[in-house]
């Protein structure tokens, strides 16, 4: 697959190299030819569109050498290498995701007491307590099923509430970005009871029960009789075999997606556009246009300097406490001990990376001086 997408990433550079080339640089008659064969092309209906489309568009044909205005590059891919056929092993590896019918799911179990133990190690720092939010990442608790159509039906409420439990249809979906990216500093390193004990403490905290019953335990058999209170509320359905006609039928409709007209291109009529039928203007906080930064203003707290405005952004989710396995900013006796090895060895570390934390911390568009201004900033933060 990987060599497949190259080729075909490469033949399309191809194509507009040719293109190019095939425009700026040929007279005569092949200029002419292409010339002639756009005309005729454009002549027969706007490049001969199919309606086609899964969303109800249209599609193009390529023929005479052209795609609608364009030159098509047709040397020929004969002994182009697609590569070979992955092995059974190969693909069992590469086949982990995890269904919502369960498939996929690992062997293993967990508590709620175990999982609220892990989050309150791994995943408050970010995520806030309880999940109620945290700076600059998802809130992963609270909100409505009712909240979701605020936009559309209820003026001067407040936005959407999009959370685990108030969202997500599946709860696969969770156990899944669990394993692969879940915690942020060691992805990939829990073991199966302790995803299965994260998943059940958020879903106990976002409502959520088995039959009836609230969570205490999961594994991979009554994990499978989860149903998420937002099961049904998205469509078009595109599960099961009928998946894309089902998908065909509702753009067919412009009224699906607030239209009232037919779908249009060209010369539409206010009855083909869609408009905000009502406009929230209660959501707090309010909405705004500006984009420029808000001003500081250190009595308050904000941020006094360069270097802790880059800490903010780019190190404070790891360094804000040690639940990352970070030394905290503030913490006098760890960083007395880093420092121990002397400030060139820190910066170099800083720079280049060290054990679980990658070089600069991942935020590889600072300067190499940035870092050491940031880590002088920790430092004098932690005396």
């Amino acid at each position: 697959m990987i060599k497949l997408s190259n080729k075909l990433i490469i033949l399309g550079v191809s194509v507009v190299a040719s293109s190019a080339l095939f425009f700026t640089g040929c007279l005569g008659s092949s200029a002419e030819a292409i010339n002639s064969a756009k005309v005729q092309t454009a002549a027969n209906g706007m490049y001969n569109p199919t309606k086609d489309a899964l969303d109800g568009g249209v599609t193009y044909k390529r023929a005479n050498g052209m795609y609608t205005a364009y030159a098509l590059n047709e040397q020929s891919t004969a002994g182009v290498n697609f590569g070979r056929a992955p092995t059974p092993n190969e693909l069992k590896a590469w086949d982990t995701d995890i269904m919502p019918d369960g498939t996929g799911l690992p062997e293993g179990s967990g508590t709620v007491d175990d999982g609220e133990e892990l989050y309150d190690r791994d995943c408050a720092v970010c995520h806030g307590e309880f999940g109620a939010g945290g700076k600059g990442y998802p809130t992963l608790t609270g909100g409505s099923l009712a909240s979701l159509t605020n936009q559309r039906t209820c003026p001067g409420k407040d936005a959407p509430n999009r959370t685990i439990g108030s969202y997500w249809p599946q709860a696969s979906t969770l156990i899944w970005y669990i394993r692969d990216a879940m915690p942020y500093a060691n992805p990939k390193s829990y073991s199966p009871n302790e995803m299965y004990a994260v998943t059940a403490y958020l879903l106990k905290e976002n409502g959520v029960q088995i039959e009836g019953q609230d969570i205490e335990e999961l594994n991979q058999d009554n994990f499978k009789k989860i149903v998420m209170p937002n099961r049904n509320g998205f469509y078009p359905d595109i599960d099961g075999p009928n998946g894309v006609e089902n998908v065909r039928a509702f753009f067919a409709e412009p009224k699906n997606f607030g239209a009232v007209g037919t779908r249009c291109m060209t010369n539409c009529g206010k009855e083909s556009v869609a408009r905000i039928g009502n406009e929230i203007t209660g959501v707090v906080p309010a909405y705004s246009t500006v984009r420029n930064l808000p001003k500081v203003d250190p009595s308050k707290g904000g941020a006094v300097s360069e270097a802790q405005k880059l800490y903010e952004k780019s190190c404070a989710v790891c360094h804000k406490t040690d639940a990352m396995g970070a030394p905290a900013v503030g913490d006098r006796g760890a960083w007395e001990t880093i420092m121990e090895q002397g400030l060139d060895k820190v910066n170099s570390h800083a720079i280049n990376g060290l054990g679980n934390m990658p070089p600069k911390g991942g935020a590889m568009d600072l300067s190499d001086d940035q870092v050491k201004e940031i880590v002088k900033f920790m430092v004098e933060s932690s005396k």
